[in-house]
C-alpha cells in the first residue's frame, strides 16, 4: 500500500544525507593532497576567529611592581673585558682592498617555501648553491617534522646544516654589518641572515602584520646601493636598498648564518677577523646594540638586542633591565614567536610573574610553541604547580617531537 512521505520520514532522510555528506567530505579530507591543502587554511580561520572573540593586545608591558626604566638608559651597561676562546687564535685582518663596485653571485634553484618555512627553504638554497642535492622538505622532515610549526631557528638550521652536509662547514655569529656583507660576497661566499618582514594579509584583527623571514644574499651593486637576494615567499633575485636591509636585519640582532666548503676557511677568518671567536662576536655585538641604544634611545629592538646580547654572558639582571625598557616602547606581536631570550633572562632574574605574562602572550599568538611551551613550564614549576608544569613541558614534546629541552625538563621534574 503507498504511504505518503510525511515531513518526519523527510526530515529524517535529510539527516542521514547531510550525514553521509559529512562522512564523504571526513574522508576527502584525509587524502593527503586535500589535507595538504586545506588544514592550514581552516587552522587559520580558528585563529582569526580566536583574535575576534579574544582580542590581541600589544606584548605585556613590565609587571608593574617592577620599577620600570627611563627613556634614556639610568646607566650604562659594562661591556665584558674581551676573553678570546681558549684554543681559537684571533685572526688579524690583511689590508683591505677595494671591493668590486658590483657582485652577483649565481642564483641557486629558487624554493617557493611550504608553510611557515622560510628557513628550511632559504637553507635549502644555500645548499644547492653549494651543489647540495635536496630541497626544503628534506630539511624539513628532520628539524620541522610538523608542518604547522611556525618557527625554525638558527640553532635548528645550523645544526642540520653541521650534521647532514658533511663536507661543508657552517658558522653563525650575530652583530653583522654591510661592509662585511660585500666582503663575503666579493669572497663569492652567499650569506644567510634572518629579518623583519612584512605579511601581506592580516591573521586576525588588528594584527599588526610583522613577522620574521629568512633571506639569501648573492650579491651586491654599489651604484644602485642594492643587494641581490633569494626569497623564499616574494621570488627570486629581489633586489633590496642597503638600508631597507639594515633596518629590517637590526630587529634579529644582525644574526647570519655562514656556510661554505673547507677551502674557504681562511678567507671567512680574514674577513671575520675577531668575530671568528665566538664570544668576541657578542662581546662587539653587546657594544653595538648599547651604542644603538644610546643613538635612538627610542628603538625598541636596540634594547631587546642589548638583552639577547646580555643574556649570553649570564647578566640576566642587565639583560631584563634591556628587556623591559623594549616592552616599554612595544615590541611586535609575534616577537616572541621568533626570539627567545627575554624568556631566559626573566626566569633567572627571578622575574617569575613577567615570564608567565610573556609565555602566556606568546601562546596566545602561536599555540604550538615549544619554547615558549616549555618556559611557561618552568615558570609554573618555580610557583610550585609541578603537574601543570609537566603539563606543559609535555605540550612542548608533542609540539617538536625529540625537544632535547622538553625531554630534560620532564626527566627533572619527575626526579624531584
Amino acid at each position: 500500500m503507498y504511504q505518503k512521505n510525511t515531513p518526519k520520514r523527510k526530515t529524517g532522510r535529510i539527516l542521514l544525507i547531510l550525514a553521509g555528506l559529512i562522512l564523504l567530505a571526513l574522508a576527502v579530507y584525509q587524502l593527503p593532497p586535500v589535507k595538504s591543502r586545506l588544514s592550514w587554511r581552516i587552522e587559520y580561520a580558528l585563529i582569526y576567529l580566536r583574535g575576534v572573540f579574544n582580542p590581541v593586545e600589544a606584548v605585556p608591558t613590565p609587571v608593574a611592581s617592577q620599577p620600570l626604566p627611563t627613556a634614556t638608559p639610568a646607566a650604562t651597561f659594562t661591556p665584558l673585558p674581551a676573553t678570546p676562546t681558549p684554543g681559537i687564535t684571533p685572526t688579524i685582518a690583511p689590508t683591505p682592498t677595494p671591493l668590486p663596485l658590483q657582485v652577483f653571485l649565481p642564483s641557486p634553484r629558487h624554493e617557493k617555501e611550504d608553510l611557515n618555512a622560510c628557513g628550511p627553504a632559504t637553507l635549502a638554497m644555500y645548499l644547492n648553491y653549494w651543489g647540495w642535492q635536496g630541497d626544503q622538505f628534506t630539511i624539513s622532515d628532520v628539524i620541522k617534522p610538523i608542518r604547522a610549526d611556525r618557527n625554525v631557528n638558527v640553532e635548528e638550521l645550523v645544526y642540520y646544516s653541521r650534521n647532514y652536509t658533511g663536507w661543508l662547514l657552517t658558522e653563525y655569529r650575530v652583530g653583522g654589518n654591510l661592509e662585511m656583507l660585500r666582503q663575503l660576497l666579493a669572497a663569492e661566499i652567499p650569506v644567510m641572515i634572518e629579518g623583519s618582514f612584512l605579511i601581506d594579509q592580516s591573521y586576525w584583527p588588528n594584527d599588526d602584520r610583522w613577522a620574521g623571514h629568512y633571506l639569501l644574499v648573492n650579491g651586491y651593486d654599489d651604484s644602485r646601493q642594492s643587494f641581490l637576494l633569494q626569497d623564499s615567499e616574494r621570488g627570486p633575485d629581489q633586489m633590496v636598498p642597503y638600508e631597507t636591509l639594515k633596518a629590517d636585519w637590526q630587529s634579529f640582532n644582525y644574526v647570519y648564518i655562514l656556510v661554505y666548503p673547507p677551502e674557504k676557511q681562511e678567507t671567512v677568518k680574514a674577513i671575520l677577523g675577531d668575530n671568528w671567536d665566538p664570544d668576541q662576536n657578542r662581546q662587539n655585538a653587546l657594544e653595538l646594540a648599547q651604542a644603538e641604544t644610546e643613538a635612538e634611545p627610542d628603538n625598541a629592538f636596540a634594547w631587546f638586542n642589548l638583552g639577547t646580547n646580555l643574556v649570553y654572558f649570564d647578566r640576566h639582571a642587565d639583560a631584563v633591565t634591556a628587556y623591559d625598557q623594549a616592552r616599554s616602547l612595544g615590541l611586535p606581536q609575534r616577537m616572541l614567536r621568533y626570539q627567545f631570550g627575554p624568556f631566559l633572562a626573566y626566569f633567572n632574574a627571578l622575574r617569575t610573574e613577567d615570564l608567565l605574562a610573556l609565555t602566556d602572550y606568546a601562546l596566545d599568538r602561536t599555540a604550538n610553541s615549544e619554547e615558549a611551551l616549555l618556559w611557561r613550564g618552568w615558570a609554573l614549576y618555580r610557583q610550585g604547580n609541578k603537574a601543570e608544569a609537566l603539563s606543559s613541558f609535555q605540550q612542548a614534546l608533542e609540539a617538536h617531537p625529540g625537544y632535547h629541552d622538553a625531554i630534560y625538563a620532564i626527566e627533572y621534574v619527575q626526579s624531584n
